[in-house]
């Protein structure tokens, strides 16, 4: 059972306070300083300032200023066509909020679903940061206060957990958290940094744009006192549950009964339990199928997500994928109106299930109560959807391919999407740290020969995509994810928003503008989705920083630890430790995952039927289907290679940094 803590009051504040003081660190009241990342040291990607994005068309500097010596050009790049002028400020504001803006999750995290409430809570995290003397951290080892029972595991009294969590040097809270004083609360809300910005061991400085790579989400939400609040991300469907003893009113007005609170929170509390670190579920299909968090390298890697779902509209999707998370998946109250179309499940039952256990008793649904009119009450954005800061798109509560549940995240003051668009703006100006390791240009040449001749199909073009969606039936990962969005388009009506200069909150009769759908192939579209293939697909990645990105493929199955694998005399690898492969003997382990010798799992086809083996023997790897197969695309001796040509591989994949010495011909 877990413990519910008491909201905080001002005595926290200020304890917290004198123990900043103690310890000379700070609050983040404002994005980290850039002297305290390895940006300075980074080629940033060719995204030009004083460029244009035109509903995912790039106008590049020097058009836009022959387009506006002419007023056609001018509307052309006129706020009311839906076009975005692209200069530092609104880079600026991007980097600021990818940092510190939560959109208002505090509430859906702190209120309802008791993040930092049960055995891990501001009181253990605090000492635990405490304890590290103001020296940083890429993995916050947090120590139970008391014996506590989650999802059927034992977490014994004064036991150190693992969260993967990062903290800045002289820092006082962990990277991509955003504490809120309200009256005497004191609330956690997330940022994207949290998954999409990570310490670099070394230096302790950030890198922006990795993925946190050991983050444990799983954990973190098994560990709030109502976990169940984020079911939809789990395979525990609430009307699977045995009915408890709160009544409610359902959809057809109706007394009924909800669910009982314990046993759905167990079962929930067990599926996010098996989540691998590094991993998070964004597609609340209700399924436990938790992918990579990906890097924010995007500069030119449209469409968007594992399966390309982010397509169209502004930054040729980017908005849309920055859109999901905040709009959607950080406030599942917001989808109550989509719940029986998506899930089968009728809204008040939905919003029922989130709210009945909610961690503030404010929150927490009364007996006999509608859930929907209870939470209109209690609502901190009364008069929009759920609790995050969002505003209604045209056609809401239909969904469209440019935002999916038909929401936009947005803050009042804000014009419409200015923040999810800087944001994207910001993410394109991201490139990975050189690479370090001397590798010969002898080596990369040859690697890159390889490469055009293995990999160029479709790992073409600056950025080693080609932008395309490739069927399940013929990439032959682990299928899962391929299908999970394919429910949205019964929701979907054509794509429209408003213009980029409309403010929020909008005016009464706002003006509306459609959104061009033809910039990205009606067939990747319809992959992404399971259109006209029930198997769906996958995007193909860039490869860009795979130096950081370790492990690989969408559900990070490939990987192996620095000590696993051993030459032998001809030049080639074999396993030594296969205890130490897949998911299952690395970040499972809290092992992390070495990039060179993953990336030699990934080629050769021996290597990784044992990282396969290893992951499909690993009974919470199977719960989340990840068992890193598919994409069998050999370089190795049964495809012709010697030991020596795939070396040279793996070695010239590792040197494509922010400016990689040697590219392909045709990646000019």
């Amino acid at each position: 059972m877990k413990s519910r803590w008491p909201l905080l009051t001002v005595l926290v504040v200020l304890a917290a306070i004198a123990l900043g003081y103690a310890l000379k660190v700070t609050f983040p009241t404002r994005a980290p300083l850039l002297s305290s990342t390895l940006t300075p040291l980074v080629q940033p990607a060719s995204q030009s300032v004083d460029s244009y994005d035109v509903m995912g068309i790039t106008v590049s500097p020097t058009e836009a200023n022959q387009l506006l010596q002419t007023q056609e050009g001018q509307q052309l790049l006129a706020p009311e066509n839906g076009a975005i002028a692209i200069t530092q400020d609104l880079i600026d504001l991007g980097r600021d909020s990818f940092y510190r803006e939560t959109f208002g999750n505090e509430y859906f995290f702190t209120n309802v679903m008791g993040v930092l409430g049960g055995p891990l809570n501001l009181w253990s995290m605090g000492r635990a940061i405490a304890d590290l003397g103001g020296k940083a951290t890429t993995n916050l080892q947090v120590p139970i206060d008391q014996d506590a029972t989650i999802g059927g595991r034992l977490f014994k009294a004064g036991t150190k957990v693992d969260t993967g969590l990062d903290v800045l040097e002289k820092a006082l809270i962990p990277l991509g958290m955003q504490t809120f004083k309200r009256g005497t609360q004191i609330q956690v809300g997330l940022t994207c940094a949290l998954c999409h910005a990570t310490l670099d061991k070394a230096t302790g400085k950030i890198i922006e744009g990795a993925p946190n790579a050991d983050l444990d989400t799983g954990l973190l939400q098994a560990m709030a006192t109502n976990s169940a609040a984020m079911f939809r991300q789990t395979g525990v469907n609430p009307l699977s549950i045995p009915k408890g003893d709160r009544p409610y009113i359902n959809a057809a007005g109706q007394t009924a009964v909800l669910p009982d609170a314990q046993p759905l929170e167990d079962a929930v509390d067990a599926q996010f339990l098996a989540w691998a670190p590094g991993n998070f579920d964004s597609t609340a299909d209700n399924v436990n199928n938790p992918s990579q968090n990906p890097s924010s390298y995007t500069f030119d890697t449209w469409p968007y997500g594992w399966s390309g779902f982010a397509s169209i509209g502004s930054f040729h999707g980017l908005s849309t994928l920055n859109n999901n998370v905040h709009a959607t998946n950080s406030d599942p109250t917001t989808g109550g109106n989509i719940s029986q179309d998506l899930l089968g499940i009728d809204k008040e039952t939905y919003l029922g299930a989130i709210l009945q256990n909610a961690a503030d008793a404010k929150f927490r649904l009364p007996q006999g109560a509608k859930p929907s009119s209870f939470f209109e009450t209690v609502d901190p954005t009364s008069g929009q959807p759920g609790m995050n800061r969002v505003i209604k798109m045209p056609g809401y509560p239909k969904g469209t391919i440019f935002m999916l549940d038909g929401l936009m995240a947005g803050t009042p003051g804000y014009p419409v999407g200015e923040e999810i668009n800087a944001m994207s703006a910001y993410q394109n100006t991201l490139s990975p740290p050189p690479n370090t390791t001397p590798f010969s240009s002898e080596s990369l040449q040859r690697g890159s020969q390889i490469f055009q001749s293995s990999c160029a199909t479709c790992h073409t073009g600056r950025y080693f995509t080609n932008h395309d969606v490739i069927p399940e039936d013929e990439i032959k990962a682990q299928p899962s994810r391929a299908i999970a969005l394919a429910k949205f388009p019964q929701i979907f009506v054509p794509p429209q928003t408003y213009p980029s200069n409309t403010p929020v909150p909008l005016p009464g009769d706002p003006n509306i503008i459609p959104v061009p759908t033809d910039i990205t192939p009606q067939r990747v579209q319809d992959l992404a989705y399971a259109v006209g293939n029930p198997q769906g697909g996958y995007k193909v990645q860039n490869l860009i920083g795979l130096q950081v990105t370790a492990p690989y493929l969408h559900d990070g199955g490939v990987a192996a630890s620095k000590t696993a694998l051993k030459q032998t005399e001809d030049g080639s690898f074999t396993v030594v430790q296969p205890d130490q492969m897949g998911l299952a003997g690395t970040l499972m382990q809290h092992i992390e995952p070495d990039p060179e010798a993953s990336l030699r799992v990934l080629v050769d086809r021996t290597l990784r039927q044992v990282a396969v083996a290893a992951n499909r023997d690993h009974a919470d790897l199977q719960a989340i289907h990840s068992d890193g197969s598919g994409h069998e695309y050999w370089v190795d001796a049964e495809a012709g290679f010697t030991p020596q040509d795939q070396t040279n591989l793996v070695q010239f994949l590792l040197s494509i940094d922010d400016d990689p010495e040697v590219l392909p011909m045709s990646n000019p």
